[in-house]
């Protein structure tokens, strides 16, 4: 009797004991669920992405009050929740994914990977599928809790949230493989991602909202590379992003256009600096 092939990394081969070959869905569960047990044995990992997003929206509401002392008509709530999501999304997805690549590199497992019949997108979407699963669980979680406990209005355009979550996701996915080649050790990713997460934090309306900045900086927030994607959700969901008033479904599309546009040459631009950049094994 003859037992199924392995890979390198100890897990099942593209070719299941039964001869039939594997497909695109079960190359990325299986990927993703080996991924995923990396990061449940991982304490340092999981405290990143499950605590000091929860730890810094805890003092975000704090600073959402001070700036409304000055701004009479911000919406406290809606920003809080919004704000919220946001940076779970950034700390879940783009931070701990950019430790992930670079872990995964030192390893050898990336390279190792290559070996198999996974395709090279393969490989780095189901490394991510923890961190994007992780990420949509909290911020749903945040976002059906705070808009219930805080009586929020629904969203007024959840098919403009959904495209907005999508372009979110995929680049902070680029960004984070982009991020990865930059990053020698896992210990240093604390330090090579930080431009991007000050820029998500403070330059995308999340900790800062763009309508209490001065007009000429909030212009170019509007074109930084995470803003577009973020203020989409924002539209979808309360129907503008703070520059006018707020409209409804259909309007909502008119509002939300220059954002669409600048997210995606945003995102065109980080996947082709993740695939010139990227490394799939240490540097000799």
């Amino acid at each position: 009797m003859t037992t199924p092939a392995t890979t390198a990394t100890g897990s099942p081969s593209s070719t299941t004991a039964t001869g039939a070959p594997s497909t695109t869905a079960g190359r990325l569960l299986a990927l993703g669920r080996a991924e995923a047990t990396l990061l449940l044995r991982n304490r340092t990992a999981l405290f990143t992405a499950v605590v000091l997003p929860v730890v810094l929206i805890g003092s975000l509401r704090g600073i959402l009050k001070q700036q409304a002392e000055h701004n009479p008509g911000l919406d406290i709530d809606s920003m809080l929740v919004y704000g919220s999501v946001g940076m779970v999304l950034a700390f879940v997805v783009y931070y701990n994914l950019t430790a992930a690549y670079v872990g995964r590199r030192g390893e050898l497992v990336l390279k190792r990977l290559r070996t198999g019949e996974a395709r090279d997108l393969e490989i780095l979407l189901g490394t991510a599928v923890p961190s994007l699963a992780l990420g949509l669980l909290m911020a749903a979680l945040i976002g059906v809790g705070g808009s219930l406990g805080l009586h929020l209005a629904v969203p007024v355009n959840p098919l403009l949230m959904l495209v907005g979550l999508v372009l979110t996701l995929a680049t902070m996915i680029a960004l984070a493989a982009l991020s990865s080649a930059f990053t020698k050790t896992v210990e240093s990713a604390g330090i090579t991602t930080l431009p991007v997460m000050l820029v998500m934090q403070f330059g995308s309306g999340l900790f800062v909202p763009l309508e209490v900045m001065p007009s000429q900086l909030a212009d170019v927030c509007r074109l930084l590379p995470t803003t577009p994607a973020f203020q989409l959700i924002r539209v979808g969901w309360f129907g503008t992003d703070g520059s006018a008033a707020p409209t409804d479904f259909l309007g909502s599309w008119g509002a939300a256009a220059p954002h669409l546009v600048t997210g995606t040459v945003w995102l065109g631009l980080a996947i082709w600096g993740a695939v010139r950049h990227f490394r799939w094994e240490p540097r000799r």
